[in-house]
């Protein structure tokens, strides 16, 4: 999970690293490798808030911390569309119980979808919403000062390698997990995308103001650079 890779950049153990993008703003010298990433143009799919309750009316919020921005993104969104600021609890916590509301992403999503919990909220397609952009999630991130020699291209040629190859990673990697082949091919190859451009480096640069204006990271939120 990419929510564990911060640790090893701080203890410099990695070099570079597929980071959720909320933690470039809680680590120093980092630059941002605009070669790929994990995102979205809208609807997620696998990144979702579950309630009993209109969205409006939750109070605490029960999140999976596998996503660091995830949950930052739900703090945004809750609070400027739905004026709200609900007790975030770790969703492993003996603070959860089954009828709170939750914050669920990636194969639980899909494979373990909440009975009972009728209302929805995908971030993806709120943040499109709001702002009339994409949304990424997690992108490459290199330590400052590091010698990448020829590593953005070859990052470039695997992230092409696999998109020509979904139909295998598939059958290999999520039918196993209980994804619905179709469902698979839906979520890689049209909710998912991986490309990071000038909109999506607008996107990251907004989040972190918000982020800011939200208190969620130190402000003024630390400039996005690039490597």
């Amino acid at each position: 999970m990419p929510s564990r890779l911060l640790a090893g950049m701080q203890e410099r153990r990695f070099d570079v690293a597929l980071l959720p993008v909320i933690d470039y703003q809680r680590m120093e010298g980092l630059r941002l490798l605009p070669v790929g990433g994990i995102g979205s143009e809208g609807e997620t799919l696998t990144v979702r808030i579950f309630s009993p309750k209109p969205i409006e009316k939750i109070e605490t919020l029960a999140c999976d911390t596998d996503s660091h921005t995830s949950v930052t993104l739900a703090r945004i969104i809750l609070a400027e569309r739905y004026g709200i600021r609900p007790e975030f609890v770790d969703l492993k916590s003996d603070r959860h119980r089954a009828d709170q509301a939750m914050l669920l992403i990636g194969d639980k999503v899909v494979c373990e979808e909440p009975v009972g919990l009728e209302h929805q909220l995908d971030l993806g397609a709120a943040w499109r919403e709001m702002t009339g952009l994409p949304f990424v999630f997690a992108a490459w991130m290199v330590r400052e000062g590091v010698e990448l020699g020829d590593l953005a291209d070859r990052l470039e040629r695997a992230k092409r390698a696999g998109l020509s190859n979904v139909s295998e990673i598939i059958t290999r990697h999520a039918v196993s997990r209980g994804w619905p082949a179709g469902v698979a091919l839906q979520y890689l190859t049209i909710y998912m995308r991986y490309d990071i451009g000038p909109r999506q480096l607008e996107a990251i640069r907004l989040f972190y103001r918000k982020a800011a204006e939200q208190g969620i990271v130190p402000a003024p939120a630390r400039e996005l650079r690039l490597d």
